[in-house]
């Protein structure tokens, strides 16, 4: 009785493993949940009193523009001009109500119904459920260890077949945490250029770039990079608001008008509230947004260390919110070392079977949301595993 796409999708993982909350008897201490991405740190004064602000206006009532408000547009652009010293107009951008959402609607602008979209593999959970909800067919790009947690572009073009209509890629990554240098970047941009298909590039964790890494990449400094690049962008994570759902998908215009095809379909507009409140931040909050920047660099440095100390332990990537990790258990399924590690050490992260085939030995674990002194208990914890 219910559409055979839907019900073949598995659960939501983060629901999934928050349920295993109710085994765990306390008796290690507090609960530590690496599981689900989100700060770990509330968000700035100043943005609550502009959510409360814009949410007292007529006008956060009131229907938007499916594109989304002129202000946070004219402001999103301009804000991109400076991180990729480029220029972006306000028609390029369209915003969405979180970045799940401006997934979903670039797929569908760019995909129909037995064609095929690339992913790097282990993915995202939820692009890659995203993809089977539409009908829209996956070829898997797998990252290798001895490339960074990376694809390598010969992968890639082996990949791209007749139905390929696009390549989507997360950097800083999720599950992974990799960052994916600039120039790797300009080379898989122009192998999609070469072979006619779309590179999705999803910059949801881009403010959480090592302090070290200057512009993230050039791809928008290339002379019709519209006909290309579709780029996705939370701002979920940036300015602590995720329950609010805003996100932003850069693109030339043609795309942002089918864009609008789709939103109007599905949400009409996005939030109002968050848009209005967001547009001065961008500017306002620079030092605090490199402030956490800083924090959440310092909270990953600490996970690579902590897991180096762990007999077993392998850590194969980390970067921004996320690291990705080899659990010593092998022959153990990675669900059932995750519900091991929930109920008896008090400790939530995310199995790696969530990430795609062949990832039973490894965990992905959220460092973002906890403080250094929390990850520094991870050793007691999962000792007695």
């Amino acid at each position: 009785m219910f559409n055979p796409a839907i019900a073949s999708l598995t659960a939501p993982p983060v629901s999934v493993v928050l349920d295993w909350r109710a085994s765990y008897n306390g008796d290690k201490g507090a609960l530590i949940d690496m599981s689900q991405a989100v700060p770990g740190y509330a968000a700035h004064p100043d943005m609550m009193m502009a959510l409360a602000d814009a949410a007292a206006t007529v006008d956060a009532a009131r229907y938007g523009r499916v594109e989304g408000d002129d202000g946070l547009r004219t402001a999103y652009a301009a804000h991109l001009g400076e991180i990729y010293d480029s220029t972006v107009e306000m028609g390029e951008t369209h915003i969405t109500s979180g970045c799940n959402q401006a997934f979903v609607a670039s797929a569908l602008a760019v995909a129909g119904r037995g064609e095929e979209i690339l992913m790097t593999r282990p993915c995202y959970f939820n692009h890659e459920s995203a993809l089977g909800m539409l009908g829209i067919n996956i070829g898997y790009v797998d990252c290798h260890t001895e490339n960074g947690m990376r694809p390598l572009v010969a992968d890639i073009d082996a990949a791209i077949g007749p139905k390929t209509r696009a390549l989507a890629i997360v950097t800083p990554n999720n599950p992974c945490g990799t960052i994916y240098p600039a120039d790797l970047l300009d080379e898989i941009f122009t192998l999609c250029r070469k072979r006619g298909i779309w590179l999705i590039l999803d910059e949801t964790y881009r403010d959480f770039l090592p302090l070290n890494t200057g512009q993230p990449h050039r791809l928008l400094s290339h002379d019709g990079w519209q006909d290309t690049l579709i780029q996705l962008y939370s701002f979920s994570k940036s300015y602590c608001m995720p329950g609010h759902r805003l996100g932003a998908v850069t693109g030339g215009a043609a795309l942002i008008a089918e864009l609008a095809k789709i939103i109007d379909n599905i949400q009409i507009c996005a939030p109002r509230t968050p848009q209005i409140a967001v547009a001065p931040m961008l500017r306002q909050l620079t030092d605090w947004r490199q402030e956490n920047r800083a924090r959440i660099a310092a909270r990953s440095d600490l996970f690579a260390e902590i897991i180096a100390s762990m007999d077993g332990w392998t850590l194969l990537s980390t970067g921004a919110y996320f690291g990705y990790v080899k659990h010593p258990f092998a022959g153990t399924a990675s669900i059932e070392v995750a519900q091991n590690m929930a109920r008896k050490a008090g400790v939530l992260t995310i199995p790696g079977t969530f990430f795609g085939e062949g990832q039973e030995d490894y965990l992905r674990f959220a460092f973002a949301n906890a403080g250094r002194d929390v990850i520094a208990e991870l050793p007691d914890r999962l000792a007695g595993l």
